[in-house]
């Protein structure tokens, strides 16, 4: 294993070979988690598994060529993301925007829905900062080059997702901003400032907006309207609870059948525990900590600044978000809307995954040993077609 590890490509495998597991288990539970609710309301048992199957094939093709694209490229690419995540958030104010439980974030066109902007403004965020603070890395002592104008673009995105009722996400978002800062080497001080006012604004928001106070006593007293604001919960963790060691089996949740109505988005992880069972449950969780563990390598090995912090945000976004995710299955945390990263039902999630790994896989390709490596191959190669063309000449 040791000696593996130490194989020029290993982080770029210890990327793809969790997020392939991930996203094939992914496409097997949005499956068997939707089929009840897809054919009640659609009349289609498999219209949500076509949605994520065709959806992760867009966001393969793009996370194929993101992975191949240096990083003078991906930084242009970070700046046409913010850019395009600032004009599609603007864009859910107009007619163009709808609401879907309560959250105003989406966009359609027609009838068809394009999905949330705000997962694009994620990945927008952690790639143009990546670039803003690789740009300035020799000035970041000075808080003015650290905060501008990354914190103040940042917090217009934030801002516009709030005021579209979903404060999870926004959460998420700003979660990153500070992961960003103190990758960079933010002092607590600047770190802790930022929190405090974030802090109060959520607070502000969650105390004028009564569904928000609802799940919050929901939370803090969890015998309270288990038909209302604790229903979710409540059948969550009787999921996981009838799972036991090895699951029910594939296909059997009784859950979805109504009782978790959101069993193929923000509790897919109840549905793999109670149809896969503790064992399940904890291999998705090892699949979760290999993609930390390789992202967090990718950033400590670069020598590229770019590829350093863009690495380090992308892996925050995933396991920040998954740890809320589950943490809120768990009853840990107040319901939050937030779904569990390459597994959960979600079309613009998934591509904004999707590009995310496929920005990793290009940093993963970037670290100095593997560069060596790959140029050493295509000599080789090179040296073998000649040597081919040659030989039949």
């Amino acid at each position: 294993m040791v000696e593996w590890l130490a194989h020029p490509q290993a982080s770029f495998y210890l990327v793809l070979v969790p997020a392939v597991l991930l996203l094939a288990l992914g496409v097997m539970m949005v499956l068997s988690a939707s089929s009840v609710y897809a054919f009640v309301r659609y009349d289609d048992a498999y219209y949500f598994v076509k949605r994520q199957a065709l959806f992760l094939v867009v966001g393969g093709v793009l996370a194929f060529v993101l992975s191949r694209r240096s990083p003078k490229q991906l930084k242009v690419v970070a700046w046409v993301l913010v850019l395009a995540a600032l004009v599609l958030q603007l864009l859910t104010f107009t007619p163009l925007g709808f609401s879907n439980n309560g959250n105003t974030n989406w966009l359609r066109v027609g009838s068809i829905s394009i999905g949330q902007p705000s997962e694009l403004a994620k990945l927008g965020i952690v790639l143009w900062g990546a670039d803003i603070f690789a740009r300035k890395h020799k000035s970041l002592a000075d808080p003015r080059h650290l905060l501008i104008p990354f914190l103040p673009v940042s917090l217009i995105l934030i801002g516009l997702v709030a005021l579209q009722s979903d404060l999870g996400t926004a959460m998420i978002m700003g979660a990153l901003v500070l992961a960003a800062l103190w990758y960079v080497g933010a002092s607590w001080k600047v770190i802790g400032s930022i929190l405090g006012a974030v802090g109060l604004a959520v607070a502000a928001l969650v105390i004028t907006t009564p569904y928000r106070m609802t799940r919050i006593l929901g939370f803090f007293n969890q015998d309270l309207d288990p038909l209302g604001v604790n229903h979710q919960p409540i059948k969550a963790i009787f999921a996981l609870a009838s799972g036991g060691w090895w699951g029910l089996g594939l296909g059997a949740s009784r859950q979805k059948w109504g009782g978790l109505v959101e069993s193929h988005t923000d509790y897919m992880l109840a549905v793999i525990g109670e149809e896969l069972g503790l064992v399940g449950t904890l291999v998705v969780l090892c699949l979760f900590l290999v993609l930390g563990y390789a992202g967090f390598r990718i950033a400590m090995r670069s020598d590229i600044r770019f590829c350093r912090y863009a690495a380090a945000g992308i892996t925050s976004w995933f396991m920040i978000q998954a740890l809320v995710n589950i943490a809120v299955v768990l009853r840990m945390m107040p319901v939050m809307g937030v779904p569990l990263p390459l597994l959960s039902y979600g079309v613009s999630a998934l591509v904004a995954n999707l590009m995310g790994l496929g920005v990793l896989l290009s940093c993963a390709r970037q670290e100095p040993a593997s560069r060596a490596y790959l140029r050493r191959r295509r000599r080789r190669a090179g040296r073998a077609l000649v040597t081919t063309a040659g030989g039949r000449g």
